[in-house]
């Protein structure tokens, strides 16, 4: 275990107020549209088994409000998330490796609608720290770059100029503060 991982140890869990797990995509070739799961829970454990993060966020948490219609297809429609039949979108990680300057990786298990693939997360950390509180918290940020299509979010409609409304490309981004359990 490495000097890092010696001060980072326990289990962790996700403040809710302070963490986010976001999504955004290319929309309509001339701006990327941004969209947040408003709902995580999510723990980092650190034990003799190394560093690893278990997390899920209801879809049904997505940020998205108006127009009602809008948001009906992308939570309840089999093209998007289909949170009838899939109500979390979840990520495990059975290896974080934290460097001595301060960034990240991980090799993560993405599950959305029941499909679970392998994707590769960089991002940072920062080592525990005592709050005003009474809590000690931690925190790391995680970032992956998807193609929807892995896990069956097919949606698409052709411009008339040519081209895809909705990229294939998203970029994920997990913000976990998480604080050590007593």
């Amino acid at each position: 275990m490495s000097h890092v991982e010696q001060k980072f140890t326990g289990t962790f869990v996700a403040d809710p107020a302070h963490s986010s797990v976001q999504f955004s995509v290319r929309h309509m070739k001339v701006a990327i549209f941004r969209t947040t799961f408003e709902e995580i829970a999510a723990s980092i454990i650190s034990d003799e088994n190394g560093i690893r993060v278990e997390g899920a966020v209801p879809v049904e948490s997505i940020s998205i409000r108006k127009p009602a219609e809008f948001r009906e297809h992308v939570v309840y429609s089999p093209e998007f998330f289909d949170a009838k039949n899939h109500k979390d979108i979840t990520f495990t990680s059975a290896d974080i490796v934290l460097n001595d300057d301060g960034t990240c990786s991980a090799h993560t298990e993405l599950t959305i609608k029941g499909i679970s693939r392998p994707v590769s997360a960089t991002g940072t950390y920062s080592l525990p720290i005592d709050d005003p509180f009474g809590f000690t918290r931690a925190g790391v940020e995680l970032v992956a770059r998807v193609d929807r299509r892995d896990w069956d979010l097919n949606w698409q409609a052709p411009l008339p100029g040519g081209g895809d409304a909705l990229g294939y490309e998203v970029d994920i981004d997990i913000y976990l503060d998480v604080v050590k359990e007593s």
